[in-house]
């Protein structure tokens, strides 16, 4: 694939502000808010456990929505909610591979979010004393979530969990390499701004975006 080469600092930051000028990132581009509730949290969680999954991106946010419609909109509710029931919501929403393996892991997530933090994320963030080292490996004891799925997550979240930043997903600096944006996430934070990490999750959203719908030839023009 060719590379867009940008050679002047400004005219990198004039695309970050292009990418980031929307003032959403990845997620709340999709129909999923962004705020920090245990709720939305559990949410992005889900997402990002779908969306690490081999296949079509919008079948995974698909899934994510059919799932909060579904009334599973929070660790407690998906907790309770049966094992079958998640099945058939999964396949309606066109899951394929092991459905049932899928549906096992989402409960398993959701009862092991509510035993060991009441069905809220915060208090993850408050056992790890906002140490970001402490959030990734409590995240990735989860069912479910790997090293992947922590990047996914915490991607959206680092607006809110300013400590987290910077943090950018495969998907993402794929897109930022390819654009002559920079190769790391603190690169792409200083295009952002340094420390505005709000800013650098739309950013780093945005780049996802472009690389999942195969954007570039229109951020050439």
């Amino acid at each position: 694939m060719p590379t867009i080469a940008i050679s002047s600092i400004e005219d990198k930051k004039r695309l970050a502000r292009r990418l980031a000028g929307s003032g959403r990132g990845f997620a709340e581009q999709y129909g999923f808010r962004v705020t920090n509730n245990p709720s939305s949290l559990f949410q992005l969680l889900v997402l990002s456990v779908l969306l690490a999954r081999r296949g079509d991106f919008r079948r995974a946010l698909d899934t994510a929505a059919a799932l909060r419609d579904a009334g599973w909109d929070s660790a407690a509710r998906m907790a309770r909610s049966l094992h079958a029931d998640r099945v058939r919501v999964l396949r309606e929403a066109g899951q394929r591979g092991d459905v049932d393996a899928l549906a096992d892991t989402l409960g398993d997530l959701a009862r092991a979010v509510v035993d060991r933090y009441r069905g809220d994320l915060r208090r993850l963030r408050a056992a790890a004393h906002h140490d970001p080292a402490g959030e990734r490996a409590q995240l990735a004891e989860l069912p479910g979530v790997d090293a992947g799925v922590v990047d996914l997550f915490l991607r959206e979240a680092q607006a809110l969990w300013r400590e987290v930043a910077p943090v950018a997903d495969r998907r993402a600096l794929a897109a930022a390499r390819r654009l002559g944006l920079g190769r790391s996430a603190t690169d792409l934070a200083q295009l952002a701004g340094g420390g505005e990490s709000e800013r650098l999750a739309w950013l780093v959203g945005a780049l996802a975006r472009v690389d999942l719908e195969k954007r570039y030839a229109e951020l050439a023009d």
